[in-house]
């Protein structure tokens, strides 16, 4: 095949997380989590051939209950992490850990080929429990891998955020919100710029900026929205520049430097606005998705690290200049029929993101070929 149409893959359980194999960069993979009351809870690892159109699972147990939010290490290919819930004794616990994937040889590992869409199962082992972050007090919503690939990572639970060293084990230091507020943190993205020193939070309406190596807060923006913020993304390319989405179904750009007001605000969504990432390579290709259903992509040169588009030297294309490319709604997908929780981009091809439903449908999709080629020529 080599169209660029969708393809579907089941899971058999509800879901809302999933994450490209963050330190794969020669082939098409993610993890998606499960999230089942009645079943064990599971990891999928997808494989994904654009020339055939076929997928390739590994299928791991997660004996953890259900899974919330999933990462990948950006230097180890193997390790990722789980934000998750269980009951135990008529008690819900909440935690988040470390894991490892087992080797492929490993004995109870269970692989399967399928030609999509897939809804079949294979049973397969466990994954390997590498590190709890433990000391949490409630729901840990985020776990963030250091973007440099350092040994450090950050959770953040309800008020507080821990830096943790892998190698030991151990927490680096804390910081908590004032005892005096009753907000919450819901989500947080360790800043790829500055030195890699800061992560920024979204506590409710509102956006912080944390310096790791005081802990203390290093800037805010207030009422960033209008209701809940849901997630948010640095601009890879550009280090002052990031986005937002929310409840109030807006998507918002943002310059650190100048937090007064965002440099644009989208409303191209219809209902809650569950996550928003940029493109890896081209930053100017910015991913969202929905609780109406919908996956949009959006093109927002002016806001790039090339708001001109292509620069070509050639001197008959100087003395006529084309104008620079606009802002624009490039396509909407609605493969999905429940809420779409998230989407990411693929590390190994910039052309390719897959989006996750709650009913459990992986949606692999493309860029239009008409906007690659635009991009690219």
């Amino acid at each position: 095949m080599d169209d660029d149409s969708p393809v579907i893959y089941g899971l058999e359980s509800q879901g809302r997380a999933i994450s490209a194999r963050t330190a794969e960069t020669d082939e098409i993979h993610y993890f998606v989590g499960t999230q089942s009351l009645r079943s064990d809870n599971q990891v999928h690892l997808l494989e994904f051939d654009d020339e055939t159109h076929y997928i390739e699972k590994k299928v791991f147990g997660h004996p953890n209950g259900e899974i919330w939010q999933l990462s990948c290490s950006p230097k180890d290919r193997d390790l990722l992490s789980t934000s998750h819930s269980q009951v135990k004794r008529s008690k819900l616990e909440y935690g988040a850990t470390l894991w490892q994937i087992p080797d492929s040889g490993e004995e109870g590992d269970g692989i399967a080929t399928n030609r999509l869409p897939s809804t079949g199962s294979a049973s397969g082992t466990h994954l390997k429990n590498v590190m709890d972050l433990e000391g949490h007090k409630g729901p840990i919503k985020s776990v963030l891998w250091h973007p440099g690939g350092d040994n450090q990572i950050v959770s953040i639970d309800d008020h507080t955020i821990h830096l943790w060293d892998i190698d030991s084990a151990k927490v680096i230091d804390t910081a908590s919100l004032e005892s005096k507020t009753l907000q919450s943190f819901y989500t947080g993205k360790w800043n790829p710029h500055q030195n890699c020193h800061q992560v920024m939070t979204a506590v409710e309406t509102s956006l912080k900026g944390w310096d790791l190596r005081t802990m203390k807060p290093c800037w805010d923006i207030e009422h960033a929205h209008q209701q809940q913020i849901r997630d948010l993304d640095f601009n890879p390319n550009r280090q002052y520049y990031f986005v937002t989405c929310g409840d109030d179904c807006s998507i918002r750009f943002w310059d650190v430097r100048n937090t007064s007001a965002p440099l644009q605000i989208r409303k191209q969504h219809s209902h809650w606005i569950w996550c928003v990432c940029y493109n890896h390579f081209h930053d100017q290709l910015v991913l969202s998705s929905s609780s109406d259903s919908n996956v949009i992509l959006c093109s927002i040169p002016s806001l790039s690290s090339e708001p001109l588009g292509h620069i070509d030297d050639d001197e008959e294309k100087e003395s006529s200049p084309v104008s620079p490319p606009k802002d624009c709604l490039v396509s909407t997908y609605d493969e999905h029929e429940d809420s779409v929780y998230s989407v990411a981009w693929s590390t190994a091809d910039p052309w390719i993101f897959a989006s996750l439903s709650y009913d459990g449908r992986v949606v692999i999709n493309h860029v239009p070929r008409k906007e690659k080629f635009k991009i690219l020529l």
